[in-house]
Order: structure tokens, then sequence, then C-alpha cells
């Protein structure tokens, strides 16, 4: 009777220990399930944390490469990043490493977000100094503009004023004469005969022409072309220039005749066309001919 007890309590005692092996088989597959499965799910968190800090690098990168502000910030804040994804691909993921990476990717993105803002906020306010800058340049453009159209203005308004100013001659003569013993002057028009060219013109009224002792020039050409006179040479601003003859007068603004004397050599008076010139300085203010016989 006890030995059947006891084949009873064995035969309890193999089937508790029978279903408590695969109950534990049970839980050790399905442990061996969940385990191997939260290990893809961290694997695959860990490769969107990669994704996301690479996004992030990329979005620095393009923000460096198109703004010239805040550079050095913006550099920061990018090593900051690829020092992070360095260490994430570096460590084998677990519950404890994601879910820091994650709090740490909020905080980049946040001050992604804040660099991002001032940034566009600095890009603003270069475009509007920009535009203010463009714009001051035209203003002050068109200002150069009209200051140097009124420069021009003025410049021809003066050049106008200048040969408004000048002297101006009318009834220019050339002509040979002879000089009598008692001073009398005598046209003639004999090269045999001629003592001296007589140049005469008369200066016109001019208010605005410059009043006082003015020094007129006259030179005279024979048919060779060569200078008839006394050869004086006079220094003006453009070079030296040679003249039959020099006299000085007296202007008043009003008409003035004038008549001037160029002293001959016989060897230079050929019968033929003279040329006279007369200059008030070194300014040519009139042109006439005479003929010699």
């Amino acid at each position: 009777m006890t030995e059947q007890k006891n084949n009873t309590a064995l035969k309890i005692l193999t089937g508790i220990l029978a279903v408590a092996l695969v109950a534990l088989g049970i839980y050790t597959i399905k442990f061996y399930n969940e385990e191997k499965e939260n290990k893809a799910i961290l694997q695959k968190e860990k490769a969107v944390i990669e994704d996301e800090l690479n996004d992030l690098i990329v979005k620095y990168d393009e923000a460096i490469a198109t703004n010239e502000v805040m550079d050095q910030d913006l550099v920061n804040a990018r090593e900051r990043i690829v020092v992070l994804l360095d260490s994430v691909k570096d460590s084998e993921a677990n519950l404890v490493l994601i879910s820091r990476y994650r709090r740490e990717i909020g905080t980049l993105k946040n001050e992604k977000d804040r660099l991002f803002k001032v940034v566009d906020s600095l890009s603003n306010q270069n475009r509007m100094l920009y535009s203010t800058i463009d714009s001051t340049q035209n203003v002050l453009a068109e200002r150069t503009r009209m200051a140097d159209s009124l420069s021009q203005t003025n410049q021809n308004l003066s050049t106008k004023v200048d040969k408004a100013a000048q002297l101006k001659i009318t009834s220019l003569l050339g002509e040979g004469v002879i000089v009598r013993n008692n001073g009398k002057l005598v046209t003639n028009d004999k090269t045999g005969r001629i003592d001296q060219i007589r140049t005469c013109f008369t200066i016109t009224e001019n208010a605005l022409a410059q009043a006082g002792e003015r020094d007129m020039y006259i030179q005279v050409y024979n048919p060779r072309n060569e200078l008839v006179g006394d050869e004086i040479a006079v220094q003006h601003g453009g070079g030296v220039m040679v003249y039959s003859a020099q006299s000085r007068i007296f202007y008043e603004n009003e008409e003035l005749d004038v008549c001037v004397l160029s002293k001959t050599k016989q060897e230079k008076l050929i019968e033929g066309t003279y040329k006279v010139y007369v200059y008030a300085g070194p300014e040519l203010i009139g042109t006439s001919s005479f003929n010699l016989r």
C-alpha cells in the first residue's frame, strides 16, 4: 500500500516537473523572441537617429554655404552634431542610450531652430541694409549725374562767356606804305617802294571783354610764306609764337580803331598775295590778305 502511494506521488511530481519544463521552455522561447524583437527595434531606432543627425548636418551645410552671417556659430553647432553622430555609430543600441540620444537630438533641433531664426533675421536685415545702400547709391549716382550735368552746363556757359568776352575786330586791312620824312604815311602797292606794312582794324564794343591794357600782335606772311617784320618771339601758355609786330592798347569796352606797322626787308618784299593775322594775346581774332605788285 505504501509503495503504491509512493508511485502515485512520483507520477504526480513527474507530471508537475514536466509541466514546469514545458512552461519554462515556452517562457524561454518567448523571452528570446522578445529580446530579439527589442534589439531589432532598438537597431531601427538607432538608424533613425543616425538619419536625423545626418539630415541636421545637411541642413547646417546648406545654411553655412548660403549665409555670410553667424558662420562660426553654425559651424560650431554642426560640429556638435558630427560628434554625437560618431558616438551613436560607435555605441551598441540599448534603451538607455537611445533615450539619451533622443533627448540630445531634441536639444539640437531646438538649437537649430533658434540659430536659423537668428540667421534669417540677420539675413533680412542685411537685405534691407543692401537695399538701403543700393537706394542711397542710386540717389548719389543721380546727384552725381546732376552735378556732372550742371558742371558741364556751367563749363559750357563759361566757355560761351569766355568766347563772348574775347575781343572781336572788323574792317581788317593790310597794305604797304611809304614813310615820308615828315612822318606822313602814303599807301603804295609796289614792292620796290614800300617801307613798312600797315595793318589797321577796328575793335568792336564788348561789355563782357576785360578792360585795360591789352597786347595786340600782328603776323604778316609774304607769298613764300615767310614772316615779314621784326620776328618778335613771345611765350604763351601753349608755347612760343613769333610775330611781325606788337602794339599795346588801352581798351575801355568801346569801339577802338587800331593801326600797327610792321617793318620790312627788301628781300622779303615780292609780288603776290600777303596774309595778315591779328592776335589779342595768344588768341587769333582776325585774318585778311592783300596784294603787292
